[in-house]
């Protein structure tokens, strides 16, 4: 009892920080439950060691991307890379140092795989949903999008705008990642999200399915005055170039937000969202 006594006087007058204030930046405490869900979350989306990698790539779950030990192409590691490229995933040559400081077994046998927090669909999925509901086909085509925050905000508007899927490229893209899921308020599973090498040739074929391409772009026409009725794919372009000049080039035309402020730009997955409502009140209202 008095031990007990003891110890509380003296956290009580023991000063927490400088000149006895309490500090501020301590960090708190986690149980061990906490701990454990803390890793788990961390090692959702990774894998490592080479077994881990060969199983995953036989199983065809999607995969992020594949990085590899600079020069470490021999054996098992040459075996992934051919079975990583036969199945277009992604391959990243990296330093050994660089794997050591993501690692988190500290085991990664030269070789790391990011995979996907939810499985993509193909673009012929996307259109043939749309028809299944007797709609016209309502497609985001995201050009370039590398915060997963904008792209969790973005799937989560299109769920709710009812958009029937959503197009990234395979490079120059963030996927699916726990980020973008944890963004995305639970929207990434009922959102289908294709995955594909080259944005070009997947308009193309939206084209011969009878989608029109619409590019959203600050020196376009003003998308009030914009018809969005109809088979529509909408490009959102990368947070600070917007739409490649390449993608541009293929649009039927453009749509841009009116803007009265100072500030000349918005935010990706805000400029997406007024975009999506626009094509919303056009069809419906």
């Amino acid at each position: 009892m008095e031990k007990r006594r003891n110890e509380r006087e003296w956290k009580e007058k023991r000063p927490s920080g400088r000149n006895g204030e309490e500090r501020k930046d301590r960090k708190p405490f986690h149980t061990a439950r906490e701990e454990r869900e803390m890793d788990r979350e961390i090692n959702e989306n990774q894998l490592e060691g080479r077994n881990a990698i060969l199983e995953v790539l036989r199983s065809g779950r999607d995969i992020e991307k594949i990085m590899v030990a600079k020069g470490n192409v021999e054996g098992t590691i040459k075996r992934i890379i051919a079975m990583a490229v036969e199945k277009g995933v992604v391959i990243q040559e990296v330093s050994r140092q660089k794997l050591d400081e993501i690692s988190q077994t500290k085991n990664h046998q030269g070789v790391i795989a990011l995979v996907s927090a939810h499985d993509y669909v193909e673009v012929e999925d996307i259109l043939a949903a749309a028809k299944e509901k007797g709609e016209d086909p309502f497609v985001l085509l995201l050009d370039g999008i590398t915060d997963p925050h904008n792209l969790g905000a973005i799937l989560r508007t299109a769920e709710c705008a009812g958009v029937h899927g959503v197009i990234i490229p395979k490079r120059r893209s963030v996927g699916l990642n726990a980020t973008v899921g944890k963004t995305s308020a639970g929207a990434i599973e009922y959102m289908p999200v294709a995955r594909v090498t080259n944005i070009v040739q997947t308009m193309e074929y939206l084209k011969k399915e009878g989608l029109w391409i619409a590019c959203a772009d600050m020196k376009g026409l003003d998308h009030f005055d914009t018809n969005m009725k109809g088979p529509l794919a909408l490009v959102i372009g990368s947070e600070g170039d917007g739409v490649s000049r390449l993608v541009k080039e293929k649009c039927d035309f453009t749509a841009s937000i009116p803007m009265y402020g100072k500030i000349s730009s918005l935010n990706a997955s805000v400029a997406a969202a007024l975009l999506m409502y626009e094509v919303v009140r056009q069809r419906r209202f």
